[in-house]
């Protein structure tokens, strides 16, 4: 049990360590609310560029790599491909795609959706997506982990200077991409997805049936269709690209989040601080959170296994929350599913999935936004490669290079975090023991340098093994714990 705290840590892959070498005087300027002077177009990650590689198809030699040998020209046009879904993992899809020569189509039905989700990204995104200050509301430096006994336990001291979690709203962030996608050559369509028919034949296309909004035809929509060579299905936990192939079900959870703002004076105590709080009463399999925004605060809850409780849990986390946020106002109720694992197929053919739709979700601590994001450039890099710039036709061969390569890098970290929360999230007793292991230094900052960078940090072994020591401590002294509180219980 304790290896498998230690091994949670190195599971993270692919991101530089020196996107930690950020201007200070970049940064001192910004106070956490988004910038309106000239310098807010200026990215963060213009410090970043020579250190972090990505992606980019301007730069990458496309000529040197072949398509499959059963895979025709295309002549007179480019490839054609339509990506649904306009959260992260559409946006970086449709900008990859169109800066790689595919003729892009983004279908996106609600433009200013703000999706229930706590809006944390590590670091290593900004300078890899090339993200730029004023969409990041603030830059979490402290945390606060919340046992079910309400003891808390400081997280970030081991975090640099220039170190952070940035904190952003889903519309914010998922606007700025879409519209840099469009600046690339998407065209993005205001439209509701719903259903495709599939090729009879090899190379024949796919026909997509939407209804459109373009501001002139009400709430109904118009019909439409559109023929494409290849989808990306990134339209969320209710994929109906999903369902076109087949992609089968998933276990879900529900995500419940309020948006509340509180008192300016209270607001200053969640100016870089997020918590989190553990308990049955917040969730029985998840946690509770309240992550600082712009001008209020998001307080949430999910579940997997008691979604019809889950309105009882948000009403604890607030009462957990209840004296700092006293006199707020709720401004904002948001809920939404969340996947809990991969689909059994991920893709067919010439369709794929991404983000929320293949389940790239993690567990324990529910991050999605970075993999939704990565998911989408790995699976635009393979059809931009294996159609030779928009040139080719793609198979399901191209598509399935962008599955290999994903699952061999981040298999690990889906099943290990996976393993952890069924550890320390089936009982009280043993989140206060978890509570009681993210105090140790060492713990942390293997924690934040994985969750952070993305990659593999190396492990000090004399610390693993204190580490074990300190978890099997840990649990010990919490179920101890328990049996002293059902002896005052039963009294």
């Amino acid at each position: 049990m304790a290896s498998i705290a230690v091994n949670a840590r190195f599971t993270a892959t692919t991101c530089d360590r020196k996107t930690t070498e950020i201007s200070r005087e970049t940064l001192k300027s910004f106070m956490g609310l988004r910038k309106t002077s000239q310098n807010a177009s200026i990215s963060l990650a213009q410090s970043l560029t020579t250190s972090t590689p990505h992606f980019n198809p301007a730069r990458r030699n496309f000529t040197s790599i072949k398509a499959g040998k059963s895979s025709p020209k295309v002549t007179g046009r480019n490839l054609r491909v339509a990506v649904i879904g306009g959260g992260p993992a559409g946006g970086a899809a449709a900008e990859t795609l169109a800066k790689g020569g595919i003729e892009t189509f983004l279908i996106e039905r609600k433009m200013d959706n703000c999706k229930p989700c706590g809006g944390a990204i590590p670091l290593c995104m900004v300078g890899e997506f090339d993200l730029p200050l004023d969409i990041i509301d603030r830059r979490v430096t402290k945390m606060k982990m919340i046992s079910p006994s309400n003891v808390a336990v400081d997280i970030g001291q081991t975090l640099k200077p220039d170190e952070y979690i940035g904190m952003v709203r889903r519309e914010v962030l998922d606007q700025y991409l879409r519209e840099r996608a469009e600046k690339a050559g998407t065209k993005v369509i205001n439209g509701l997805f719903l259903k495709m028919d599939l090729p009879k034949e090899p190379n024949a296309p796919y026909v997509l049936h939407y209804s459109a909004y373009d501001g002139k035809t009400g709430g109904v929509g118009t019909k439409t269709t559109l023929e494409v060579d290849a989808v990306i299905g990134a339209d969320g936990a209710n994929s109906r690209v999903a369902k076109a192939i087949g992609a089968g079900d998933y276990d879900y959870a529900i995500a419940f989040q309020e948006r509340i703002r509180i008192p300016d004076e209270k607001m200053v105590y969640y100016e870089n601080l997020a918590e989190m709080y553990v308990g049955d009463d917040v969730s029985p399999d998840f946690y509770g959170w309240v992550f600082p925004k712009c001008d209020h605060v998001a307080v949430g809850t999910g579940t997997v296994t008691h979604k019809g409780d889950i309105k009882k849990f948000q009403v604890a986390t607030r009462l957990r929350a209840k004296d700092k946020i006293l006199g707020g106002k709720i401004i904002r109720v948001e809920a939404h599913p969340i996947p809990e694992h991969p689909r059994p197929k991920r893709l067919a053919d010439r369709v794929a999935l991404v983000g929320d739709a293949a389940g790239y979700v993690t567990k324990c601590s529910g991050e999605g936004i970075y993999f939704a994001a990565k998911s989408g450039r790995m699976c635009a890099e393979a059809i931009v490669e294996g159609s030779e710039r928009g040139t080719r036709m793609v198979n399901e061969t191209d598509l399935r290079n962008y599955l290999e390569k994903w699952d061999k890098t981040y298999w690990p970290t889906y099943k290990v975090l996976d393993i952890l929360q069924k550890v320390f999230y089936r009982s009280n007793p043993a989140r206060e023991a978890f509570v009681e292991m993210c105090a140790d230094d060492y713990v942390q900052r293997m924690t934040f340098d994985s969750y952070l960078y993305k990659r593999v940090v190396p492990g000090n072994p004399i610390e693993d093994i204190k580490l074990a020591f300190n978890t099997i401590g840990s649990l010990v002294r919490a179920n101890a714990l328990r049996g002293e509180m059902n002896k005052i219980t039963s009294l």
